[in-house]
């Protein structure tokens, strides 16, 4: 019998799964917040935890960075909506965390909670090392890469990471985080995934009252990364308008809530990431040089995955043995598929290798211990992307026009849907349209 929290604010849902899980045969209580399962943690503990994704006052993900500074470790099983958020979650959090869609039949919770009904001998396979606990790789350009994060490790440095989009920038702020051994949270925001109206409540939090919809109060992610890491991914989105006030704590370590009057002092390391090379940021107006210098005062290269080739064994073996683990199969490759995803270039580097790992799983006999490749190891996204870049690129372009051309060729592939378009460029939806503002070509795509 388990000791089972869950933590949703949909009561309907919440009623049936109670229901189900009783008659599973185990104890289950309901909290409708964070702020509620943080006060039943206080005085309790749990096998497992029930966790929707989104909650009235912040992500289930918060949740998961309060229970290690609590040090308290029950199984959790992230709910979402939607299967692009699961895929999404799923490359976020530690293998211990699974997923499930809603709506959420009995069959879904007895396997989460009760584990598969038969197991299948595992194949057995060398250890592959985890560097800091998240990094996998041994080439030449990944030992470089822990060298630097030992490095600053040992400081209190902010760290701008530049890499390619699914280069494993969260993992690499991971990394730091764990070898920085500090006793806060790692607290992550997405300053490309909000509107410039919320992204101040965002980052310093806010009063209650302070605008239409501030009900009560809320800490921002400075506040809430105390003692630990604040992670900024897609930091070069924020609007430039909005960058003084990010300089202004940067410097001070006070923040200020929206519709507050008193400074609060703020302790953690920030890491921020981009995309955009260093050429785009001082051409473009994107970022301001004193945000620059303030963020990057120890700036990291992620490696793409092309130019650590020998690496994608290793990352092959660890993504299909979590596989096994979670599905109770024992898939193992054979050195022929080894190397030949070595030959593919990966432009969607280590995301695209796990998607295409986790795609050859499913269409897997689980009969057998086969796994079956496809015949051609390019996405879509990557194809329209490869086939852009060779018909519009040329020598003397600037970033601008070529950025441009790319934005262009991608909405007029996909019959100007901007936010299929968004997805597979590797940006957010607003960031979109104020590309297309500044291009002035939103009006071709209404």
């Amino acid at each position: 019998m388990l000791n089972i929290l869950l933590v949703d604010d949909d009561v309907e849902f919440s009623d049936v799964i109670c229901h189900i899980v009783e008659f599973l045969g185990h104890n289950i209580n309901t909290a409708t917040s964070l702020k509620e399962a943080h006060q039943w943690f206080e005085n309790n503990t749990f096998d497992h935890v029930l966790l929707d994704f989104m909650l009235p006052d912040g992500s289930g993900l918060h949740l998961l960075d309060h229970l290690k500074m609590i040090g308290q470790s029950p199984k959790v099983t992230l709910i979402s909506g939607h299967p692009s958020v699961k895929g999404i979650l799923a490359e976020m959090c530690e293998p211990n965390v699974s997923h499930l869609l809603k709506p959420l039949q009995r069959e879904d919770l007895e396997l989460v909670l009760n584990g598969p009904k038969k197991t299948v001998k595992k194949a057995k396979s060398a250890a592959i090392t985890h560097h800091f606990d998240t990094l996998i790789g041994e080439s030449a350009p990944m030992q470089q890469l822990y060298t630097m994060i030992e490095r600053v490790a040992k400081t209190n440095a902010n760290v701008m990471l530049m890499g390619e989009s699914g280069s494993g920038k969260e993992v690499v702020a991971q990394a730091i985080h764990n070898a920085s051994k500090c006793e806060g949270p790692l607290v992550a925001s997405n300053c490309g995934a909000l509107s410039k109206e919320l992204i101040g409540s965002e980052l310093f939090g806010h009063e209650k009252g302070a605008f239409t919809g501030a009900i009560a109060r809320k800490e921002g992610v400075f506040e809430q990364a105390d003692g630990g890491t604040l992670f900024l991914d897609e930091v070069t989105e924020m609007p430039i308008d909005m960058q003084p006030n990010l300089l202004r704590v940067l410097e001070t370590k006070k923040v200020t809530r929206v519709g507050g009057n008193r400074e609060l002092p703020v302790n953690c390391r920030v890491i921020s990431a981009t995309n955009r090379s260093l050429t785009d940021l001082a051409q473009n107006n994107i970022l301001r040089e004193d945000i620059y210098f303030r963020l990057a005062v120890f700036p990291i290269d992620i490696p793409p995955l092309r130019e650590r080739k020998e690496d994608i064994p290793l990352l092959a073996k660890a993504f299909l043995g979590q596989l096994n683990d979670e599905n109770g199969t024992a898939f193992a490759w054979a050195n022929e598929q080894l190397k030949e995803l070595q030959t593919y270039d990966w432009p969607g580097n280590v995301r695209e290798l796990r998607h295409a790992i986790h795609r050859a799983f499913i269409m897997s006999d689980p009969q057998t211990s086969t796994i079956s490749l496809p015949d051609n190891l390019e996405s879509p996204f990557s194809r329209v992307n490869t086939q852009s870049e060779d018909k519009q690129v040329s020598a003397g372009q600037t970033i601008e026009e070529v950025e441009k051309e790319l934005i262009h060729a991608t909405l007029d592939k996909v019959q100007g849907n901007k936010t299929l378009a968004a997805q597979m460029l590797g940006i957010s939806t607003k960031t979109l349209y104020n590309r297309l503002n500044a291009y002035g070509g939103i009006g071709e795509y209404k």
